[in-house]
C-alpha cells in the first residue's frame, strides 16, 4: 500500500462553475445582499419545499434570529441535546434564556424521553439537532411540543438534503436552520439559511438580520428604489452576500449528485469495515429516512486493542485526518460550572464520546484514498 499525501477529514467540492460565478458577481458591481442572494433563497426554498427562506451569514445567526423572532428571553428555558456544537447553546444564552441539556440516544440524537424529564413551567422551546445527516424523531418531538405548547426550532446544520417521513427536513417545520460551512453538504464558504412556513416569522427574521431596516441596500439603490427606510427593530448584521450566494446556487444544483457520492462512500466503508468486530458502524437503513451523510461516525468497542485517541493518532501518523463530533457540552468547563452539570447525568453521551470518531467523507474522496483509509484502520485494529 503506497503512502499518500495528507487526506483531510473534509474538503469542499468546488468546480470551475463556482469560480466562474464568483468572478461574474465580482464584475457585476454588486457584492453584498442583492439579486443573487434572492435567487439563492428562492432556489433553496423550492428545494426544501417550504414557504420562505432567509439567507444569513451563518447557521448560528439563523438559530439566534429564530429564537429572537419567537420572543425567547430572560427567564425562559430552551431544551437542547448535550451532543451538539457549542453554537446551539450559545444562541440561547445570548437571548438571555437558559439552555437545558438533555442526553441523547445511541444514534447521537435528542432522546424524546429525556426531553419529557426536562420540561418545566419555564420551558418555551426545544432545539432538536439532526446529526451526521440523520433526522431526529420529529414526530415524537412535535407531539411533545404540541402537548406542552412549546416552539420547535430544528438545528439542521448537518441535514441539508435529509428526508424524513418522505419529506425533506425543513419542509413542514416552524423554523429550521441549515449551515453552509465548508465541511457541510453544500457550502457558501460561511453562511446559513432559515426556512419557515410562517410569513410573520420570515418577515421578522429578514428585518432583524439587517439592522432592523425596512429596506435593504439593494432595494434602496436599484434604479427604481427609494432612499427612504425606517428602523423598526434594533436589529443585527447577519445577512448573506451575493458572493456567497453565487457559490450556493452552483452547489445547490449539484446537491443530489454530491449526496449520492457521499452515500456511495458510506456504502464502501460499510462493506469493507464490517468484518472488524471491534468497530461499531453506523446504521444506514433507517426507517422512513434518507440520510444525507454529512458525517461518517464509527465507534470502538470496549474490547478494541487500542482506544479512540490512539486510533486518531495512528491514522494521523499515516496522513489521514479525522475528527470527533462532538465533545458533549456538559463536559466543557463553562457549561459545566454555569449550569452545575454532572457527568453522570449524561451516560449515553459519555459513552459515545469516549469511543467515537469521524472518518473522511466528502464527494471528491478517491477510491484509492478510501482503500488506504480502510487498510490503515484494519492495520490498527487487527
Amino acid at each position: 500500500m503506497r503512502n499518500f499525501n495528507f487526506i483531510p477529514f473534509s474538503r469542499p467540492s468546488i468546480t470551475e462553475e463556482e469560480i466562474k460565478e464568483v468572478v461574474k458577481t465580482l464584475k457585476s458591481g454588486w457584492l453584498t445582499t442583492g439579486k443573487k442572494t434572492k435567487e439563492f433563497e428562492e432556489a433553496f426554498k423550492n428545494y426544501i419545499g417550504a414557504n420562505y427562506a432567509i439567507a444569513v451569514n451563518s447557521a448560528t445567526s439563523g438559530l439566534f434570529l429564530s429564537l429572537k423572532a419567537l420572543g425567547i428571553k430572560e427567564g425562559d428555558e430552551v431544551i437542547i441535546p448535550t451532543w451538539t456544537f457549542c453554537a446551539t447553546a450559545n444562541v440561547v444564552i445570548h437571548c438571555g434564556a437558559t439552555p437545558v441539556f438533555c442526553d441523547v440516544n445511541e444514534e447521537y440524537l435528542l432522546e424524546p424521553k429525556e426531553v419529557l424529564k426536562k420540561i418545566t413551567k419555564k420551558t418555551k422551546a426545544i432545539i432538536p439537532v439532526h446529526f451526521a445527516g440523520k433526522s431526529c424523531d420529529m414526530d415524537r418531538i412535535n407531539e411533545i411540543a404540541k402537548k406542552y405548547n412549546l416552539y420547535v426550532i430544528e438545528d439542521a446544520a448537518h441535514a441539508c438534503g435529509t428526508i424524513y417521513q418522505n419529506k425533506k427536513v425543513g419542509k413542514d417545520s416552524l423554523l429550521c436552520v441549515f449551515s453552509f460551512y465548508p465541511t457541510k453538504n453544500i457550502t457558501t464558504g460561511e453562511g446559513g439559511m432559515v426556512v419557515t412556513n410562517e410569513k410573520e416569522l420570515a418577515e421578522k427574521i429578514r428585518i432583524m438580520a439587517l439592522h432592523g431596516l425596512t429596506l435593504n441596500a439593494y432595494d434602496r439603490y436599484k434604479k427604481n428604489g427609494s432612499w427612504y427606510y425606517e428602523v423598526i427593530y434594533p436589529g443585527f448584521k447577519c445577512n448573506m452576500t451575493d458572493i456567497q450566494a453565487s457559490i450556493g446556487l452552483c452547489q445547490l444544483k449539484r446537491i443530489e449528485e454530491m449526496i449520492k457520492k457521499r452515500e456511495d462512500i458510506v456504502n464502501y466503508y460499510q462493506e469493507n469495515l464490517k468484518y472488524l468486530n471491534d468497530l461499531i458502524l453506523p446504521k444506514i437503513d433507517l426507517k422512513n429516512q434518507r440520510v444525507s451523510w454529512h458525517l461518517y461516525v464509527v465507534r470502538l468497542s470496549k474490547t478494541a486493542r487500542i482506544g479512540r485517541d490512539e486510533l486518531i493518532e495512528f491514522l494521523k501518523e499515516r496522513n489521514i485526518g479525522t475528527s470527533v463530533h462532538f465533545i458533549p457540552l456538559h463536559l466543557h468547563p463553562y457549561y459545566q460550572k454555569t449550569y452545575s452539570l454532572k457527568k453522570e447525568d449524561f451516560p449515553i453521551a459519555n459513552s459515545l464520546f469516549s469511543s467515537s470518531l469521524s472518518l473522511p467523507l466528502y464527494p471528491d474522496l478517491k477510491k484509492e484514498e478510501l482503500d488506504y483509509i480502510i487498510y490503515s484502520i484494519k492495520e490498527a485494529l487487527c
